[in-house]
């Protein structure tokens, strides 16, 4: 049976108080797996010894963060957006290891786990980063799994559901969910094959080109002209410029490796790779109009789109040039240059007010991505930083409760409650693909992260936040690993280098 109207209808005759207790295999490769799987895993077992199971599992896997202060209800926020962000990716494969291969009728074998469910778009802002931190073995995974849709589909995902490509949204996301994992010191893959891969979509013309299908314009122009009236085609070039600067830092990195091992030719085409990704990232200077200044989509003669207003989508409704938002929405997603962006918006005090309007007036979406990290860039100047500490704690406070609506819209496969669960613990990966944080006001006392010592050299992370009184909210002092910090941005290194990251508080 097929389609999407179908399903089964069950009628059971019950004495009051009787309960029907009903046991399911489920699997995507055959009925005789869907039993085999019903069979190892649930031979013997009732409801209650299930449940069992699967509690101790979840108290295993949440309490790999303990957090301590804060209220009741906070600590209940926390955990229910781990738990969000635990869901998915989930894996694929059958108790014998059989799965359905990418994009194909074959059904293969893995050795590992083989992961699904790859919301990229979503997902590579902060889920996978969080992943990496604290469940380092099933990002290395779900890399994996990646890298073998690649081998059997010839493309890297980009929104992947149980072995098909949905191709939903815009950009190459699995471009810096991989190099921020291999930058961080994940790197139990084929690299080398990952580079492939990623220049393969980096370069192809449009016409080859599954996940950039207007390549040609980006390549030979700089940016995504508009060339139907609703073709998102700034939103498109945004994503490429954010993919294309992760790809420069892995190609510059593989440059520096190639180098120490001697390999001068190869480690010249790296460098030379690097240049060319990094020059082509700064691109989004060409949407920038001094006239509104914000994004605005460009015609294919070279001039910007008109009639234009930098409102319109901020509803979802249709919108040139912009998807499911609104040119306020995208503005600052620059977060590769936020500096060069700052002086393209004539420096940084015109910067730090518009930004600032993004929250006073409303145009700040806290459901969709592309401006969930617009709090965080205040950190990037001097002396502003407090309102990435204010803005952190509003938002906060404002979207994320323990009710029906306790999230700002759909999480997106755990992104929304991602952004919750690293603001609560007082740092965020505010630019994919990059190995850097930016720091916030925790909410909590102190936050332990159990780490994987094998990994990161250190079995824990404390993060130790001391506040005169509840309505403490501004940083006054910070120390890692017991030195003084004046920065608000710290690398991966350092944080799980530095074992105690402390906040004072004012």
């Amino acid at each position: 049976i097929t389609g999407d109207d179908f399903g089964a209808f069950l009628i059971f005759y019950t004495m009051e108080g009787e309960q029907i207790e009903v046991q399911m295999g489920v699997s995507f490769v055959s009925i005789e797996n869907a039993r085999l799987n019903l069979d190892t895993e649930q031979s013997g077992k009732n409801f209650s010894q299930v449940l069992a199971d699967a509690r101790m599992r979840w108290n295993e896997d949440l309490s790999r963060i303990l957090v301590e202060g804060g209220t009741e209800e906070q600590k209940t926020v926390f955990y229910t957006a781990l738990y969000h962000t635990l869901i998915h990716p989930n894996i694929l494969q059958d108790v014998n290891g059989q799965y359905p291969a990418m994009e194909s009728d074959q059904i293969l074998t893995t050795k590992g786990e083989r992961y699904t469910v790859f919301s990229l778009w979503d997902t590579y802002r902060n889920v996978h980063q969080l992943l990496t931190l604290v469940y380092p073995e099933r990002q290395l995974q779900m890399v994996r799994s990646m890298l073998d849709m690649y081998r059997e589909h010839g493309w890297l995902p980009k929104w992947e559901l149980y072995g098909r490509e949905t191709l939903t949204m815009e950009g190459d996301p699995s471009i810096p969910v991989i190099v921020d994992t291999w930058l961080k010191g994940l790197r139990d893959f084929d690299i080398d094959l990952v580079y492939e891969a990623m220049y393969k979509s980096a370069t192809l013309p449009g016409a080859e080109n599954l996940l950039r299908p207007d390549n040609d314009d980006y390549m030979s122009l700089g940016y995504v002209p508009l060339r139907e009236q609703y073709d998102n085609s700034v939103s498109h070039a945004l994503e490429y410029y954010i993919a294309d600067y992760s790809l420069s830092l892995l190609a510059d990195a593989l440059g520096k490796r190639a180098a120490g091992q001697g390999k001068k030719a190869e480690a010249r085409k790296y460098q030379a790779d690097a240049r060319l990704f990094y020059n082509r990232s700064l691109g989004y200077k060409h949407y920038y109009s001094k006239e509104f200044g914000t994004f605005r989509p460009i015609l294919p003669d070279g001039q910007f789109y008109s009639p234009f207003n930098p409102r319109q989508g901020e509803n979802f409704e249709p919108n040139p040039g912009f998807h499911e938002g609104c040119a306020w929405n995208y503005s600052f997603y620059v977060p590769h240059d936020v500096k060069g962006l700052a002086r393209l918006m004539g420096g940084q005090k015109p910067f730090i007010e518009k930004l600032q309007r993004v929250f006073d007036d409303g145009l700040y979406d806290p459901a969709n991505e592309p401006d969930i990290a617009y709090a965080h860039l205040f950190s990037y100047f001097k002396g502003e930083e407090w309102r990435t500490q204010k803005e952190t704690r509003r938002l906060l406070q404002k979207y994320f409760k323990n009710a029906p609506d306790g999230i700002p819209g759909n999480d997106d496969t755990g992104t929304m409650s991602t952004w919750a669960i690293f603001n609560m613990i007082g740092f965020y990966p505010d630019c994919p693909g990059d190995p850097y944080y930016t720091l916030t006001t925790p909410v909590f006392d102190k936050v332990v992260i159990r780490l994987d010592s094998d990994t990161w050299g250190s079995d824990k992370l404390v993060i130790e936040t001391g506040r005169p009184s509840t309505e403490s909210l501004y940083i006054r002092e910070m120390e890692l690993g017991g030195k003084k910090l004046s920065r608000y941005r710290i690398s991966h290194e350092e944080l799980v280098k530095g074992g105690v990251l402390r906040f004072i508080l004012r």
